[in-house]
This record gives C-alpha cells, structure tokens and sequence, in this order.
C-alpha cells in the first residue's frame, strides 16, 4: 500500500500533508471494502433468515457428511477456508452465511456483487458482505489498478491471516456458467496471496447451491 501512495502524485502540504492526505484516501478505500459488523443487526438477521426460509421454500437441504468434512479438514489444518459458490439467486448469500454461522463455521466475509444501492451496500457491509472499491468492477483484472487494487490485496491477505471464511461467487445470476469479472478480481487477490506468503495455503471448498424454482 506504501509503495502504490508513493507512486502517485503527492498531497497537498508536504510530506506530512502529504501523508495525512493519503491516510484518508485508504480509509476510505477500506470503507467501500467493508464496515465493522453489527451484533445486533446479525442476531436479528438470524432469527428472521429461518422464517423467510420457512415461507420461501418447503426445506433446505445440506449434505452434511461434507460439511462435517470440511469442519474436520479445517480444524486440523488450520486452514482458512475459501468458499467458491455458483450463483442462482440473490439469497444465496444471506442463506450461505446462515448455514455456515448456524453449523459452526464461523461468520463469513461474502463478496456481493456491485449492483446494489448505497442503502443496501450499507446494511449489507454491517452483516458480513464485502465489495470491491468504486470502479474497480469495471475495469479488467489484468489493469493497473493503483491505490484501490494495493488496499484490496492487504484487505484479503489481513482476512485469510486471521482464517476468516470467505466466500466468492465465481458467478452472476443472470449469466450462469459465466466467471464474472467480480470474481476475477477476488480470485486474483487469492493468487497473490498465496505468492507473495501471507498465508502458506488455503483449503477451497466448491459449493453448488441449486433450486427447484429460483426465488
């Protein structure tokens, strides 16, 4: 993050204006990330997620000799675990979150997809949901990407050190089959992070979520 600052033009004020200058551009670059999570805003999300589901479907089914598997593979490696999702619809991420947390997990970092209002980014942020910065969906994950891209890469590599669950969907509803440039962007922050050490690997779990009838 250092050198992608220093690279560019300085602030305003010198070096120590300079510095200040850039402080702020990163925490704000962290903000669009992420926000701090809401204790209550996830108990209530988790007491009212299994009476949606109750009205949405007639059950949720979970293979649960694989997740007993992956909890195993998890707490003897000591691992941080990757989940890599596709993507039927918009509950996907709210009801993996929910499954994950209710069946001992942990609670997940979900990346959401760029379309969604500043309200719903907002609320979405307090319960877990992580975003690529502002003009970063657009562009191609082969661009230089400066100062945005430098803070996403030490964003994932500080959640992978600390074995948070991520989960990425490789794609986008209306476009299955597809990898989305959203994820090109997460999977390359994986890559390098496993290049440059920060973690010495990863356990990456494959999930197919799939629906009679999509809600």
């Amino acid at each position: 993050v250092q050198d992608a600052a220093s690279s560019q033009a300085p602030g305003p004020g010198g070096d120590e204006g300079s510095r200040r200058h850039w402080k702020e551009e990163i925490c704000r670059i962290l903000g669009e990330i992420q926000a701090p999570l809401s204790p209550l805003l996830l108990r209530l999300c988790h007491w009212l997620l299994p009476k949606l589901l109750t009205r949405l479907f007639l059950s949720v089914r979970l293979r649960r000799g694989q997740l007993d598997m992956v909890l195993h593979a998890a707490r003897t490696l000591e691992l941080p675990l990757v989940f890599l999702c596709s993507h039927q619809s918009q509950v996907d991420g709210p009801l993996l979150s929910f499954v994950l947390l209710s069946q001992g997990v942990g609670m997940p970092r979900v990346a959401v997809g760029a379309q969604t209002s500043p309200r719903l980014r907002s609320l979405l942020q307090r319960l877990g949901g992580i975003f690529l910065p502002s003009g970063m969906a657009q562009k191609r994950s082969d661009q230089d990407e400066g100062l945005p891209g430098a803070v996403l890469d030490a964003y994932v590599q500080e959640v992978l050190r600390r074995r948070q669950p991520l989960v990425l969907f490789l794609e986008e509803p209306s476009a299955p089959l597809w990898l989305a440039e959203p994820a090109r962007h997460w999977l390359l922050r994986l890559l390098r992070a496993l290049r440059d050490g920060a973690v010495p690997d990863v356990l990456v779990v494959p999930v197919g979520i799939a629906y009679d009838v999509a809600p």
